[in-house]
């Protein structure tokens, strides 16, 4: 049988990088630029996961309700990503850093905190009201983090392959806060009570601020070590930024894809403390399963880079989908097959999860690399729009979810509380957690058939 050809850097920048053009970025720093990623992991799971069930098992918000308070300030976020590009465009070709604005990120912690931490007697529409507005400060200080942070790889002097190194360290060190935070929000608010909640929230924020600092100080040190960058040409509006990725016909297609990929990974996220209730009737499996599906992908990271450097980045990205297409429909068993078969599943997809994590974000900077070649690069409007794309599809998850169970007729309840579901509701609650997502991830796969930027990347 005929072995996969390894695929290689770019010839004009392998010339480049045995000139001494490009560099290679030291491990003791890519530890510490990547520890900034233990703090975003946290604030994209813990509301990611929690949220929805806080609402309408603690503070009595209908589903629908809820949905909306989940989905508005993801729109929100969603606008203010691209203009925040931009204007992290300019620091830089001010600056010659972008490290102003992540400053700002570091005040995350504090919404964290308040999000979980609502007034007594807020209950319905009001806790709704107080949930969204911390939730919209919280994602913009989330923003003003995640851009420069995100756009430093492609503000490094380094090549196709040591892109990909570089994610894989902040993959690996995001992964671990989302395990941390996974396994031990759903374990410290067993009882779903208010107070256990806001304990939960302060907590976890502290270790949020610790590695905020530890990740502002890698940033420094990796483009002090690899070479910094700055955006060529001259300031652009945001209108013309969004103009010029949208006309990338591979970032479209590579942006579009990972819409629908964050959706699905996000629904998932959402749904799996209805499905352990309601399916398996126990909610403490939602901490096994959590860690089921996050566990391996702390130590996945390194075969995906592996299968990337043997097969490119786009054969794998389609390989972990897939895979999780199949994992997906697979749950629908869960409930028949047992509890073993289900975690099997979970690691699945967890395996599955860190391959679309680490290769979509490693080909952000390859797209902002090509752009280069054409003279349109614009490291931080692409960081902009990406995250633009990532931030919808974290609102469109939970809110594609609370959708279903409205559908399905779920009634909400409150603290101390429990009501009896309609059959139509389970019914719901189940395919929306299976076959719903399935359905997102093929679509996902259509629209990343036609990126083209590991053939650019060869010619």
């Amino acid at each position: 049988m005929t072995a996969v050809p390894a695929v290689p850097d770019p010839p004009t920048r392998e010339a480049a990088e045995r000139a001494g053009h490009l560099r290679r970025a030291r491990a003791d720093d890519l530890v510490a630029y990547a520890t900034g990623s233990v703090g975003m992991g946290v604030w994209v799971t813990v509301p990611g996961l929690l949220l929805l069930y806080f609402l309408t098992h603690t503070l009595g918000v209908s589903p629908f309700l809820a949905g909306l308070t989940l989905l508005v300030p993801k729109i929100v976020d969603a606008v203010v990503h691209p203009l925040l590009g931009t204007l992290s465009d300019r620091q830089a070709r001010r600056a010659g850093h972008r490290r102003g604005m992540l400053r700002w990120g570091l005040l995350l912690p504090l919404s964290l905190a308040a999000l979980f931490t609502v007034p007594a007697g807020l209950t319905g529409p009001g806790a709704a009201l107080w949930v969204g507005g911390w939730f919209i400060a919280g994602n913009l200080l989330f923003a003003c983090f995640q851009v420069p942070y995100l756009t430093t790889p492609s503000d490094l002097r380094i090549g196709y392959h040591e892109r990909t190194r570089v994610f894989m360290f902040r993959m690996l060190f995001l992964t671990l806060g989302l395990l941390a935070s996974g396994v031990a929000a759903p374990a410290l608010v067993a009882s779903g009570g208010r107070g256990d909640y806001s304990r939960m929230a302060v907590l976890l924020a502290m270790g949020m601020a610790v590695s905020g600092v530890i990740g502002l100080a890698g940033v420094r040190r990796l483009t002090g070590r690899c070479g910094f960058r700055p955006p060529g040409g001259h300031a652009h509006s945001v209108l013309g930024d969004l103009r010029l990725a949208g006309r990338d016909r591979d970032f479209r297609s590579l942006g579009l894809s990972y819409l629908f990929t964050g959706t699905t990974t996000h629904l998932f996220l959402a749904a799996l403390p209805f499905y352990t209730r309601y399916v398996f009737g126990d909610s403490g499996l939602t901490t096994v399963f959590m860690g089921g599906f996050l566990a391996p992908a702390v130590i996945a990271g390194p075969g995906w880079l592996w299968l990337s450097r043997r097969t490119g980045k786009q054969r794998g990205l389609l390989l972990a989908q897939g895979v999780f297409i199949a994992g997906s429909l697979a749950l629908l068993l869960g409930g028949t097959a047992g509890v073993a078969f289900t975690v099997v599943v979970v690691v699945a997809l967890g395996t599955a999860f860190a391959g679309l994590q680490l290769l979509a974000f490693s080909m952000v900077p390859d797209a902002v690399a090509a752009a280069e070649t054409r003279g349109t690069a614009r490291a931080g409007a692409y960081t902009g729009v990406w995250t633009a794309t990532e931030a919808t599809g974290t609102a469109l998850g939970p809110y594609v979810y609370s959708a279903a169970l409205a559908v399905g007729g779920f009634v909400a309840t409150t603290e101390g509380h429990t009501v009896a579901q309609p059959d139509s509701a389970l019914t719901a609650l189940l395919l929306g957690f299976t076959v719903l997502p399935a359905a997102l991830m093929a679509v996902a796969v259509a629209f990343q058939r036609r990126c083209g930027l590991d053939e650019a990347a060869q010619r």
